[in-house]
Formats: structure tokens, C-alpha cells, sequence
């Protein structure tokens, strides 16, 4: 997030970042054998209205920010007879965007600045189920660029500019163009019983593990 022109630490002592996301769905393919590749997981998501209250969560090696808690453990909750792989490749997409906006409430409480819009890149954007829900979840527009792979850009643009490729930062920032741009689109009382959801399935995963 961008805090603007000081540095900005957290009180808290975060180093803020979303563990097991796309190695959930590694894990649903590769162990669960659920699926064959992540390609398929868009069309089993959308196949389902709703995750009918079940939710998934990763906490494959415990809960990292913002929980920190070694004794949790994955788990999913809420499961009912009616439930199918689609809904559990459902709740394993929706897991990444609820951690997301754990993430960046943690940061908000620590900088006191509000999240206005979230630009993505990787893989895991050409999942247009899984972009709109982070965005609902998060209530603000999520933005994918033309080229996904920022982190080599951002690689090639600092290289460039130390051999003066490029004149300077504004030159870099006109070659950045957005692809795609997915909206809020679902209901406060809905994105909110969603949240509360999660909050009580994370809850459900704690004091598994004796921690010495």
C-alpha cells in the first residue's frame, strides 16, 4: 500500500503478506486431486451460486499476518451434504481474497490510510471469479495491467533506469495500461455475513497445534 512519501513501519510488528493462496490450489490438484490444473477452477467456482456457508482455510503451516498463530491448523467448516468439489474449489479461491483484506486491514489500522483501489498481477488474475470477489470482499475496484509479470517489469524498469533507458519515472509510468478493471458488485450485508463467516471459521482453526 502506498502510505505516501515517509517510510511508515507497523506498530504491530507485521511483515504483511498472504500465505498459501495459489499453493492452496496447488494442494487441491496436486493432493486432493480435485482438479487437473487451476485453469479449472473459474468454471467449478461459478457453478455454485454460493460457498452455502463452508469456507476453507489455509492455515496449511498456522495463520501468518495478521494472526501469527503456529497452532492453527487448516480446516474447513460449515460442510453439509449438499456440498461438492465446486463449492470446496469455491472456498479455496474465496480463502486468498478474505486473507487479502485481513492483510490490508492491518495495514489501515497501522497507517490510518484507506484502501481506494487494488492493482494485481500474476497468475492467479486470469481467474475473473476469483478478481471479482476480491473485489467485492474488499469493496473498492481491483485493477489488472496489460502485463501481469510487474515483478520482472519492475526488475527490467530499475535495471533501465541506472543505464538511463529510460529518462526517468515518468517515462516508466506511461508504459504501464490497464487491461481490466472489476468493481464492487455485491450487496454490504452479504460482503459482510461473508466476512463474519470467515472470521468464524478462522476462529475454528485455532489451538490445534501445542506450541511449546
Amino acid at each position: 500500500m502506498n502510505t505516501g512519501v515517509e517510510p511508515m513501519s507497523s506498530t504491530r510488528g507485521y511483515a504483511f503478506e498472504v500465505a498459501f493462496s495459489g499453493s492452496t490450489i496447488g494442494w487441491l490438484c496436486d493432493r486432493l486431486e480435485l482438479i487437473k490444473s487451476a485453469s479449472e477452477t473459474e468454471s467449478l467456482a461459478l457453478s455454485v451460486h454460493s460457498n452455502e456457508g463452508m469456507y476453507l482455510v489455509p492455515a496449511f503451516s498456522g495463520l501468518f499476518a495478521p494472526h501469527w498463530r503456529p497452532d492453527a491448523c487448516g480446516c474447513m467448516v460449515g460442510l453439509t451434504a449438499s456440498h461438492t468439489k465446486a463449492h470446496i474449489v469455491r472456498a479455496a479461491l474465496e480463502s486468498s481474497a478474505y486473507q487479502a483484506r485481513e492483510v490490508f486491514n492491518a495495514m489501515v489500522l497501522d497507517s490510518d490510510v484507506h484502501l481506494k483501489e487494488m492493482k494485481v498481477d500474476g497468475g492467479a488474475t486470469a481467474n475473473k471469479f476469483l478478481m471479482q470477489f476480491q473485489s467485492d470482499i474488499l469493496s473498492v475496484p481491483v485493477i489488472r495491467p496489460q502485463f501481469l509479470e510487474t515483478t520482472g517489469m519492475g526488475a527490467a524498469f530499475a535495471a533501465g533506469l541506472a543505464v538511463n533507458v529510460w529518462g526517468g519515472l515518468d517515462d516508466i509510468s506511461m508504459m504501464w495500461h490497464v487491461d481490466k478493471v472489476w468493481k464492487p458488485m455485491m450487496v454490504g450485508a452479504e460482503r459482510e455475513k461473508l466476512w463474519n463467516g470467515w472470521n468464524k471459521a478462522v476462529q475454528k482453526s485455532l489451538n490445534w497445534i501445542d506450541v511449546d
